[in-house]
């Protein structure tokens, strides 16, 4: 029985017959079917997906830099309140330190003029004491000078 080349088991078709052409037609129609239900749904899938990716990175890199700008404006916004902190316990210091210095100038004024009225008193003392002193000196004077004179002294004597 003579096989016909195209079904033959050992042999090799080197020479192109009708069922290329089929298998080239089969292979077309298979691309072309694909195509339109598998591959332009899923392209279509894969573009869409590729649009939302992108809007959202869009999106996400806007809300990074709106942060970014609102962090900025935070940390600008926070250095000015120290530096107005700063500056406002520094007014404060120096309003007690004023208040602290006022006081003590007033209470040196107190200080000074109770000193200078405890002088003069300590000098009335003084002066009244000597005086005192001098009246009791001429009495025992005149006393003494009537003992060894066993005789009394008037105050002509003594001076």
């Amino acid at each position: 029985m003579v096989f016909p080349l195209g079904f033959a088991e050992n042999s090799i078709q080197l020479v192109p017959d009708g069922t290329l052409l089929l298998h080239v037609l089969i292979i077309l129609v298979m691309v072309y079917a694909l195509n339109a239900t598998l591959f332009k749904p899923i392209n279509l899938i894969l573009e869409a997906r590729e649009k939302r990716t992108r809007a959202r990175l869009t999106e996400a890199q806007e809300i990074l830099a709106s942060v970014s700008e609102r962090l900025t404006e935070y940390e600008r916004a926070l250095r000015q309140a120290r530096t107005e902190a700063y500056a406002f316990t520094e007014q404060a210091r120096a309003g007690a330190m004023q208040e602290r210095q006022k006081h003590l100038d007033e209470m040196r004024g107190k200080l000074a003029e109770s000193m200078s009225q405890e002088k003069e008193a300590i000098k009335r003392q003084a002066e009244e004491a000597r005086a005192l002193l001098e009246v009791e000196s001429r009495r025992i004077a005149l006393e003494i000078g009537a003992r060894v004179l066993s005789r009394p002294i008037t105050n002509v004597e003594m001076n």
